[in-house]
């Protein structure tokens, strides 16, 4: 279950991704369970619930967020395993499917790839991701800079990317912060979504839980301090990915064309 201060503060983590992706500056309805603003329509199923799209539904939708979760990705309850084969039936149908965190590593697995416990422990706090040559090259329209921030909060990974899969870029601690799969299926495994307070809650929950120690949570709290993450250029990002532009033949003539001016 979300916390009830995301809930209160935030319209949930569906009012927070509602707010990043969607195009309209108002937060989600008080339901939590859908938006409707300019003419998209943002719909939550809560996979854990065992709520996922019937097969009829699947054919409205344009796109697909798999968010966060405290569940592994590599797991075996009988949600995640559902969850694995509904996803590879979107892959399978070429719906544009935009993964974060937990979205990422389970992306990542209904491809045949493996995830598992990050072999350096947490990663908390804002992490500054390198995005690979032929990324920056790729995305140079969307202004994306060379050293990227992002919030994180996690400590599964990725291990092995999929066959075929593209890793777009790594950090100093995790190998695979971003990859694509064709240009359908993009998986993030920073929080594009999450804001400074959203990561201080999660912190102190953890600390109650006891899953991390004092000095975990002292070490984010100073990485917040020390850099913002680039909301606005994942937001950018993201946002392309799910409208079906970040890998289109248009970027890669606009890309060409501005080469060629500066050539």
């Amino acid at each position: 279950e979300e916390p009830e201060h995301v809930r209160r503060a935030h319209g949930g983590y569906f009012g927070v991704f509602a707010k990043l992706l969607g195009d309209h500056n108002n937060g989600a309805e008080d339901d939590g369970e859908e938006e409707e603003e300019e003419g998209e329509v943002w719909v939550a199923y809560r996979a854990a619930r065992g709520e996922l799209p019937q097969e009829e539904e699947e054919e409205g939708y344009d796109g697909f967020v798999v968010t966060g979760s405290c569940s592994d990705a590599h797991g075996d309850d009988p949600w995640i395993t559902d969850l694995v084969r509904f996803l590879q039936k979107l892959i399978a149908c070429r719906k544009k499917v935009l993964g974060i965190c937990f979205g990422h590593q389970i992306l990542c697995r209904a491809l045949g790839g493996k995830t598992g416990r990050a072999a350096n422990g947490w990663d908390l706090g804002v992490t500054c991701i390198h995005p690979s040559h032929s990324t920056i090259k790729r995305l140079s329209v969307l202004h994306i800079p060379p050293h990227l921030p992002v919030i994180e909060c996690h400590r599964d990974e990725v291990w092995e990317v999929p066959p075929q899969a593209e890793v777009m870029a790594s950090s100093e601690k995790t190998g695979v912060e971003m990859f694509r799969y064709g240009d359908h299926i993009l998986g993030i495994q920073g929080h594009p979504e999450y804001t400074k307070d959203i990561l201080l809650h999660l912190l102190d929950r953890l600390l109650q839980c006891k899953l991390i120690q004092s000095s975990h949570a002292e070490a984010a709290k100073a990485s917040l301090e020390a850099q913002k993450p680039d909301r606005e250029a994942w937001k950018r990002l993201c946002k392309e990915f799910l409208k079906g532009k970040l890998f289109s033949t248009q970027y890669i003539v606009e890309e060409a064309q501005i080469r060629s001016r500066l050539g």
